[in-house]
């Protein structure tokens, strides 16, 4: 049976892991991009912003990189107070100007003390024998702090940026990490990170995946939460260990392109 699975789902990573699913996903505003912090930047702001319709997601994100003149990274180093203004029009569901403001002043102070983005999820001291999930869980719970380290943060922003401490399944910041961590050739997700391994990842756990994982007996668990996701993640590791949320593209695919256990 497990062998069975395997290759069932192998046969769905090739699937769905091709650069003609990029168009209708959110992973299509980093691949605008080709200067890492650009990539790091929009490939944040888009995966905090999936939430709602693809085309929705794809479409504000556009409209955010506009607003910064096309160019993310120059923008958020060298803007000036006034340059800030047209920002206030911008909002998404419950993301908006405050949020933005926050996110454009977080990323400068980041980007004056480091060349990328991986620092900021990457903990001082990592501790030896440290299992994967308790790794990711940590680089998570550390990001988090990191982020909101900036004097007088606004509250409402906190709610926008998960971590493991709060049982989230921390989906947007996992689905992060994969786009950033995961190496192949295939040109969906772009291994410019280094520190943090594929083997270490938690997969991404939203609704789709969730529901298909379920059908397919691979989650156990009532709730969805992080240890949820973490669960996932082991089982999938059975399949392989070096790089389980490759499955991530057979498990949404199978969710939001074949309509696994939607009730009709």
């Amino acid at each position: 049976m497990t062998e069975n699975l395997k290759a069932f789902l192998d046969g769905k990573v090739a699937q769905y892991n091709r650069p003609e699913f990029i168009e209708n996903d959110p992973v299509i505003i980093p691949h605008m991009f080709n200067q890492k912090q650009d990539i790091e930047i929009m490939g944040f702001w888009a995966a905090t912003l999936a939430w709602g319709q693809r085309v929705t997601i794809i479409k504000k994100c556009k409209e955010l990189i506009t607003l910064m003149d096309g160019a993310p990274y120059d923008f958020i180093i060298n803007h000036e107070e006034p340059d800030l203004k047209k920002l206030l029009q911008f909002k998404h569901r419950t993301f908006n100007d405050v949020d933005t403001l926050y996110f454009i002043a977080f990323f400068r102070q980041h980007y004056e003390r480091f060349e990328s983005l991986e620092d900021a999820f990457v903990p001082p001291g990592p501790l030896k024998g440290e299992g994967k999930e308790q790794a990711v869980e940590r680089s998570l719970n550390y990001f988090r702090s990191y982020f909101f380290s900036l004097p007088d943060f606004p509250h409402r922003t906190k709610k926008h940026v998960s971590s493991p401490a709060q049982k989230s399944t921390c989906k947007r910041l996992n689905m992060f990490l994969r786009w950033m961590v995961r190496k192949d050739d295939n040109g969906v997700d772009f291994g410019i990170w280094n520190r943090i391994k594929p083997a270490d990842l938690i997969c991404p756990l939203d609704l789709h995946v969730d529901r298909v994982s379920r059908k397919l007996n691979l989650i156990t668990r009532k709730q969805t939460d992080w240890q949820t996701a973490v669960e996932l993640t082991e089982r999938l590791r059975e399949f392989d260990p070096n790089d389980p949320v490759k499955y991530d593209f057979a498990l949404f695919g199978l969710g939001i392109e074949e309509r696994w256990g939607v009730q009709f």
